[in-house]
């Protein structure tokens, strides 16, 4: 192991992750990409609230929305404890392990949704489904890139941890012609995708926003190409004899 892998590693598992990140999020968070300007474009007319399933303080999808009042959603107990720590008292953060049996309860916490982000690595598809009906405004939502244009998802799992599923970590959510059919159904089109590969985006058919199908809006996941060293295609090739449920 490296010594860079070593230290985060040791961050990781000891309370100077806390206070690491605290000092992170002091000095100012980001998204991983452009997430944030993006949202800010397709939300200036809607409600100005948000739900964010499946974030870090200092590295959220809806940390540009100034003004919204927003609810953060994650399992980890850490990440929820720093979230209070820095965050404006108009965000609520909550620790809760996401389930199909929850998650409709927790996006209904506002009356009216503005912005809707689901990026959990694993169930995506299947929480996305369950919250549709709510009817937000904007939609963004987590692909994954190692899937390709294949119209999959990985099984409903209530208790999903993509490093337990497979040793490569590429095993978990769903592909962006999937989440596409999955809300077009819904009266949705996909209006735009992160720089990086990792997030797309939907608005209601009604916007006059133009609509991309996925074959021209997919892009390859830059961090997980840079960090693995790999591209798509050899991702896909490691996983594809797993299990998948056909989202056509």
């Amino acid at each position: 192991m490296s010594i860079q892998a070593r230290a985060h590693s040791f961050l990781r598992s000891t309370p100077l992750r806390y206070y690491y990140h605290l000092l992170k999020a002091r000095i100012g968070g980001a998204p991983q990409s452009d997430e944030s300007a993006i949202l800010a474009r397709l939300a200036v007319n809607c409600p100005r609230t948000f739900v964010e399933f499946g974030f870090h303080p200092t590295e959220y999808n809806c940390i540009g929305l100034a003004n919204f009042n927003g609810l953060l959603v994650d399992g980890d107990d850490t990440t929820v404890r720093l979230a209070k720590a820095v965050l404006s008292s108009r965000i609520e953060a909550r620790q809760s392990f996401i389930t199909l049996d929850n998650i409709k309860t927790l996006g209904a916490h506002f009356p009216k949704l503005g912005v809707l982000s689901v990026d959990v690595d694993g169930n995506d598809y299947w929480f996305l489904k369950e919250l549709l009906p709510v009817k937000p405004a904007v939609i963004s939502v987590e692909y994954n890139a190692s899937l390709g244009l294949n119209p999959v998802t990985v099984p409903y799992d209530p208790s999903f941890d993509r490093k337990d599923k497979h040793e490569s970590g590429w095993y978990h959510g769903a592909s962006i012609t999937a989440l596409t059919k999955l809300c077009k159904d819904h009266g949705y089109k996909l209006v735009a995708v992160s720089a990086a590969g990792g997030n797309i985006f939907f608005v209601p058919e009604s916007s006059n926003l133009p609509e991309l199908e996925p074959a021209q809006a997919y892009r390859e996941s830059t961090l997980r190409n840079r960090w693995s060293g790999t591209m798509a295609k050899e991702q896909w090739d490691r996983i594809k004899h797993m299990p998948f449920v056909d989202a056509t």
